[in-house]
């Protein structure tokens, strides 16, 4: 399961939402995700967002933590945490923090955009090194990216296959372009009742962890808060499955379809 808490924090907060000026969240905004490895039921994950100053920008400020619980912990302990400090007016990271145990393989990094130098300091904590990356205006990090893509983009303006691209950075491997391509809207079964979805497909690099290019599928509430409620991978070992398991803070009421 190494990486697989990483990429549900990069899917967990993708959805799309109509204007800047009424953003989809707000301060206090909270969600929890169960993860389930085939029949077992692997992790959690909560994203909480709240408001902050940093040297004197006002920001928002999201913690998101992932941790195996149960049975699969015997076999993969995982204990993830990141955190984004980004504006509240224009969205841009200011600082990204990147704390991960998964299995014996960790990180501890933190990023440091500065915009007036067109660079990013990277700083690694476990190797005790410090590195500078080139970046542009329009940079985002692992977690700025789904707030931003949020409060951006309005999907009245979207047809099926269209895809967006967005410029990331979290890591030492540099910026990489991620792609989202909208597939549709379906109705879910959830634990909170039917919900009428947007359907997303990530693509993502084939290889160790995943079947294909194209082995990750999203869905999103079609409503104003535009949250995940669903996220299914095929692995190269089995496939998991992501699932909203409670919410609260939210902006606008979540749509639950009544049944008949």
């Amino acid at each position: 399961m190494k990486k697989i808490l990483t990429l549900l924090f990069i899917l967990a907060l993708m959805p799309l939402s109509a204007q800047m000026s009424t953003p989809a969240f707000k301060p206090g905004e909270w969600l929890k995700f169960r993860i389930h490895y085939g029949f077992l039921n692997a992790s959690y994950a909560t994203m909480h967002l709240t408001s902050d100053d940093l040297n004197g920008v006002p920001v928002y400020h999201v913690v998101g933590h992932g941790k195996t619980t149960g049975f699969a912990s015997i076999f993969f302990k995982v204990d993830d945490t990141y955190e984004s400090y980004f504006g509240r007016t224009n969205g841009k990271p200011y600082k990204f923090i990147r704390k991960i145990d998964e299995g014996g393989y960790t990180k501890d990094i933190q990023i440091d955009f500065d915009y007036k130098k067109d660079k990013a300091v990277l700083k690694d904590f476990k190797n005790g090194t410090e590195m500078d990356i080139e970046i542009h205006d329009q940079i985002q990090d692992l977690i700025s990216a789904s707030y931003y893509m949020r409060s951006n983009y309005n999907l009245t303006q979207f047809e099926e296959g269209q895809s967006i691209d967005i410029d990331m950075l979290f890591d030492d491997d540099g910026v990489f372009k991620f792609q989202l391509k909208y597939l549709g809207k379906e109705i879910l079964r959830t634990k909170f009742g039917k919900v009428e979805c947007l359907k997303f497909r990530p693509l993502v690099q084939s290889g160790r962890v995943f079947k294909e290019k194209e082995s990750l599928t999203l869905w999103v509430s079609n409503d104003l808060n535009k949250i995940p409620v669903r996220i299914k991978a095929d692995l190269a070992v089995g496939s998991l499955k992501a699932d909203l398991d409670g919410y609260n803070g939210l902006r606008n009421q979540f749509k639950i379809i009544m049944n008949e």
